[in-house]
């Protein structure tokens, strides 16, 4: 018989918020700072911005986004079925530990990255990525499990604070190897891949604290004698109906889907941005990111008081109209300070919007059921089809017009269709009489 995980659990909390300072070394190094930098270098300097792909030229900026929504692509079409058996059969920290060994060891295999063996390296680059949001999936599925209603804002918040303080610690370190790199005997070039290999080494090494410390799961109650591939669906088809028959949780993840598109593609392409359109040096692109992290800890820690004091839903309204208005004056940037910003900007507001959004979620699901994993697949599939959405878009308005500004100014109009969706949903809240879970948001 499964016992059910102690909620609140200060232990239990910790190992969850340190999967994240494990995995958020990922995203800072090789999506935020090192790589991309890395990446626009060595294709730029040899071969223009067109690099081949298997047989295939393509602008190198717009083969790695293409490359990244891909990999959320597969993510989308393998999370409804693998959260649906960790629920029902309990595996849910197995899936944890299986997508982070993916995205570790494909950070590790970016150390072979060169030209002469691009197509190697890019593999890496998407299954790096594969790792990383299917590993945070069944992170994220933790939450309504470990924590109380009351406190999920809080836990939530802490997890990001946790993940930006981890992921500045590594970059400082990675930044040492780059700066230092005479002094190990190596080249600039091979620092950096030094870096990435330091990323799978930090990431999986201080997973093994979540490993140990959270709980395996909880299967959920009841007999299931579906086949293992149509039974995902066939649990998820139930979770379905029960999502329709909760109102607001039905209004908000149409309006999480639009604002995510922009939020999750500015955060993926800015580095991009910055070294291919502004020419900014790497350690000054470093710098600001570093900058940026620290500012995030602050905005992910006042969103959680924010929201406490006017709500869940009208937090994020406010927040998402905030970055309406950053994503337009992308457009304008012109020279590295305005860059610089636009990107303490987006660092107030970038941990507060994926905080809010996930404990929002989080609240809007009936306590005490068991499948959380498939809920929170409906948030992650919806989080990942946005990101699909968004890094096609971007790089297909960039091969077209040759501007990545007018594929952030495309960028704006998901911003404002979500933005309109959220207050859509503060307005039903004041029409339906709220009950249960529902009322806390």
């Amino acid at each position: 018989m499964s016992v059910v995980p102690e909620k609140n659990n200060k232990r239990t909390i910790w190992a969850w918020a340190m999967f994240d300072w494990a995995n958020q070394a990922y995203n800072m190094v090789i999506t935020s700072t090192i790589f991309p930098a890395y990446y626009v270098g060595i294709t730029a300097n040899k071969h223009g911005d067109t690099v081949s792909f298997f047989g295939h030229s393509y602008v190198n900026t717009v083969l790695s986004n293409y490359i990244l929504a891909l990999s959320y692509l597969i993510i989308v079409v393998l999370l409804p079925i693998l959260t649906s058996i960790a629920d029902y059969k309990g595996h849910k920290k197995g899936y944890l530990q299986a997508f982070t060994w993916l995205g570790a060891l494909a950070c590790a295999g970016l150390y072979f990255f060169t030209m002469d063996n691009f197509e190697f390296g890019m593999i890496c680059f998407g299954l790096a990525s594969v790792g990383y949001c299917g590993g945070f999936v069944f992170y994220n599925s933790y939450l309504p499990q470990i924590a109380t209603t009351d406190k999920q804002d809080s836990v939530s918040a802490k997890g990001f604070i946790y993940g930006f303080a981890g992921s500045i610690v590594v970059q400082i370190i990675c930044l040492a190897v780059v700066e230092l790199h005479d002094k190990f005997g190596i080249t600039e070039d091979h620092a950096a891949r030094v870096s990435f290999l330091i990323v799978g080494i930090w990431w999986i090494g201080f997973s093994f604290i979540a490993f140990y410390l959270l709980p395996k799961g909880t299967p959920n109650a009841g007999s299931h004698q579906y086949n293992v591939f149509t039974g995902g669906f066939k649990e998820l088809a139930k979770v379905w109906e029960k999502i329709k028959q909760l109102p607001l949780l039905k209004r908000f993840l149409p309006a999480f889907f639009f604002y995510s598109v922009g939020v999750q593609t500015i955060m993926l392409v800015a580095a991009n941005f910055a070294a291919k359109e502004l020419h900014l040096p790497d350690e000054n692109l470093i710098a600001i990111i570093l900058i940026i992290q620290v500012v995030a800890i602050i905005g992910a820690a006042a969103t959680a008081k924010l929201s406490a004091k006017y709500g869940n839903v009208k937090a994020l309204t406010g927040i998402v109209a905030f970055w309406t208005l950053i994503c337009l004056g992308v457009y304008f940037i012109a020279n590295a300070n305005q860059f610089y910003v636009a990107a303490v900007l987006v660092g107030i507001v970038m941990g507060g919007v994926q905080s809010l959004s996930r404990s929002t979620y989080s609240k809007f699901i009936p306590p005490n059921i068991p499948d959380t994993a498939s809920y929170f697949s409906f948030y992650d599939v919806t989080e990942k089809l946005s990101i699909v959405v968004g890094l096609f878009t971007f790089g297909f308005v960039e091969a077209v017009t040759h501007e990545m500004r007018d594929s952030a100014l495309v960028l704006d109009g998901f911003f404002i269709i979500g933005l309109l969706l959220l207050m859509s949903l503060i307005a039903a809240q004041k029409r339906v009489k709220v009950q249960g879970v529902e009322a806390v948001s």
